[in-house]
């Protein structure tokens, strides 16, 4: 009886804490998901953070905090009218991607820049 008791207290132990998690955890999928995204749909433009096509408009930090000083919203929002909108040579991704979409995509940009790239 005490081993099942003993195991039970384990599980416990170990499934308690998931149970009560901060948001981060669904982020962390998110951002997987977004990554993909990223990989399927912009990657060939912005490679590691990078344009190609106008250099000065990368996703680096610096550039991206530039950029995004022109938006009266969070840097997240921000990014994430970008995705949908478009602006000069991006295209628009609202109706090619889901808002769930553009919100994964958008928050694996935010992070990888702060991250560095």
């Amino acid at each position: 009886m005490s081993r099942i008791t003993g195991l039970l207290a384990l599980v416990f132990a170990l499934v308690l804490p998931l149970m009560s998690a901060p948001p981060g955890l669904a982020i962390d999928l998110s951002n997987d998901r977004g990554e993909q995204i990223f990989s399927s749909n912009c990657a060939a433009c912005h490679m590691g953070g990078g344009n190609v096509i106008r250099a000065s408009r990368t996703l680096k930090i610096r550039d991206l905090n530039a950029h995004l000083e022109e938006y009266q919203q969070d840097p997240l929002e921000a990014i994430e009218h970008q995705i949908e909108d478009g602006k000069n040579a991006m295209p628009s991704y609202a109706g090619k991607l889901s808002e769930a979409e553009i919100i994964a995509v958008a928050t694996f940009v935010e992070q990888q820049a702060e991250l560095g790239w």
